[in-house]
């Protein structure tokens, strides 16, 4: 257009409000991922449910907007403005309420999250549909087309600035209270904008008592008692929401609302979840303890395993975190010594495709609150781990699946592909009910053929300072895995393998004589 230039453009009401409404939209799709997952994971089905919540609500915006475009005004879409803060406040006060209340509804697992997204974001969503068809009628372009246009570009600019400040900016720098807080002042402000100069004495009231509302939701929502425990710190990472709750003596850092590391504050030493005990399997496996010079951990979490192998062993020990958010809570919650561990902070695969460090034990406990990330499950991935261990290195894997029965089909996909890579592989099985817990499985770089009666001998020969009988009591049989696949890059599947465990009792059982620690859901892990 001749003599158009960015500098002298000036946004009209209508597509400062399509703009807003972009903003707004995309920022709390990324929102709702961290809002939702602590109760229901971050697998691909509450992410699904969130995508196909989003796009419903849009959709049916659009239409009944584009309905009663013809009586549009820019009060009207100042209305609609404040009407959704009004409802971002309601997320921010009452989203945990919310999201505990439709969690208990029967029905079935992978569809759980859906009633949350849909009472949560739905209405939301819903008014900020209304925006676009709005704007294109009161559009000064000229043509239909050129309208509809214009109002989807601007539309599409404000999602993308929406979602890149959400993922990249906020979500790092805010909690989930405070990027609702400023999504709903945004609203407001545009409400304001959209009749300005002359703001009518209605809206300009309208408009402060949503503000205070937000502010109030914003203050403190609804006393719930956390019956976890007090909540010393809290903090909403890049990568997950993080929590650390003290439970009498037990400390416990939650990541997503998964448990995944604990400390006893009066007995550091002390095992709280038994499976963590097993993390010393290698080490009964291996030819000579003193040879193991090289330790390597995928997954810190509060590095109690990795700082129990220090005190324990002369090695070397590595630990690759992707969180270093994680990892300042370590060092101030759980006296994690930076001097005593060497922390990589990158994603595991990454590393060890990059490192030309050759490890004698390798210790795999990396999740997403309650799965494996996909790429570090493959057999490309296995082969990889191969290639880094010594000669007569050993791998071990935390799995969390039923050892038996319709939810043990991703423990027996895992161990099919581990067997596809390593000579031997073992499982130990850490409760004696056939609940999802943290099954184990160890594979070693040479033939092994370890026997049960092997491995008690060498525990009862003292050859590490970890009685491991249990955890020999519990070793189990090579699975029946004909129907398992091998996971490999090139192919999905792991979610529909972890379907089976959603909805399932969890078991952890306590360490060193504690008893079960019975979860609600969440599936914890490293150490």
């Amino acid at each position: 257009m001749d003599g158009w230039s960015f500098a002298s453009y000036r946004p009209t009401k209508p597509e400062l409000a399509v703009f807003v409404s972009g903003v707004t939209s995309m920022g709390l799709e990324i929102l709702a991922v961290r809002v939702v997952a602590p109760q229901f994971g971050s697998h691909i089905y509450t992410v699904g449910s969130i995508l196909t919540v989003f796009l419903v609500a849009l959709s049916l915006g659009y239409w009944q907007g584009g309905k009663r475009a013809a009586e549009a005004t820019s009060r009207q879409m100042s209305w609609i403005m404040l009407a959704t803060a009004v409802y971002v406040a309601v997320v921010i006060y009452a989203g945990d309420l919310l999201l505990a209340y439709t969690s208990t509804l029967a029905i079935p697992p992978r569809y759980a999250s859906v009633p949350a997204v849909v009472v949560l974001f739905g209405p939301p969503t819903y008014l900020l549909g209304f925006i676009s068809p709005y704007a294109a009628e009161l559009s000064t372009k000229e043509g239909t087309g050129e309208a509809s246009g214009h109002v989807y570009a601007l539309g599409t600019i404000g999602s993308i600035v929406g979602s890149g400040a959400t993922t990249f900016v906020l979500i790092p720098a805010l909690t989930v209270e405070e990027i609702g807080l400023l999504f709903g002042f945004l609203l407001v402000a545009t409400g304001i904008g959209l009749t300005a100069p002359r703001v009518p004495r209605r809206s300009a009231v309208a408009s402060v008592a949503v503000a205070v509302v937000l502010v109030v939701a914003a203050g403190g929502g609804p006393a719930v008692l956390d019956y976890r425990g007090e909540v010393v710190y809290e903090s909403g990472t890049p990568h997950q929401h993080l929590e650390i709750v003290d439970d009498g003596d037990v400390r416990t850092m939650y990541l997503d609302g998964a448990r995944h590391s604990a400390i006893d504050l009066d007995d550091p030493n002390r095992h709280v979840f038994a499976y963590t005990e097993y993390f010393h399997l290698p080490m009964l496996m291996a030819d000579d303890v003193d040879d193991v010079d090289r330790v390597l951990f995928v997954g810190g979490g509060g590095y109690t395993g990795p700082q129990d192998f220090t005190q324990r062993y002369d090695a070397t020990v590595d630990v690759v975190e992707i969180d270093p958010e994680v990892t300042a809570a370590a060092e101030e919650y759980f006296d994690l010594d930076r001097d005593e561990v060497t922390v990589h902070t990158t994603d595991g695969r990454q590393f060890l495709r990059d490192t030309d460090e050759t490890y004698d034990v390798i210790v795999l406990d990396a999740y997403k609150r309650d799965q494996v990330p996909f790429h570090l499950t493959t057999v490309e991935f296995m082969e990889l781990v191969s290639e880094r261990l010594s000669d007569d290195g050993v791998l071990h894997a935390n799995v969390i699946s039923s050892p038996s029965g319709p939810g043990s089909e991703f423990y027996r996909a895992q161990y099919e592909t581990m067997d596809a890579v390593f000579p031997d592989v073992y499982s130990f099985r850490t409760s004696d009910s056939s609940a999802v817990q943290n099954v184990q499985v160890v594979a070693t770089n040479e033939e092994t053929d370890f026997s049960p009666a092997e491995l008690a001998h060498r525990n009862d020969a003292d050859r590490i300072d970890v009685d491991l009988e249990h955890a020999v009591d519990n070793y189990m049989q090579e699975p029946d895995a004909d129907d398992a696949p091998v996971l490999r890059d090139d192919r999905g599947g792991v979610d529909d393998l972890l379907d089976p465990m959603l909805g399932q009792r969890y078991v952890i059982e306590g360490g060193e004589g504690s008893g079960s620690v019975p979860d609600d859901g969440a599936r914890p892990t490293s150490g």
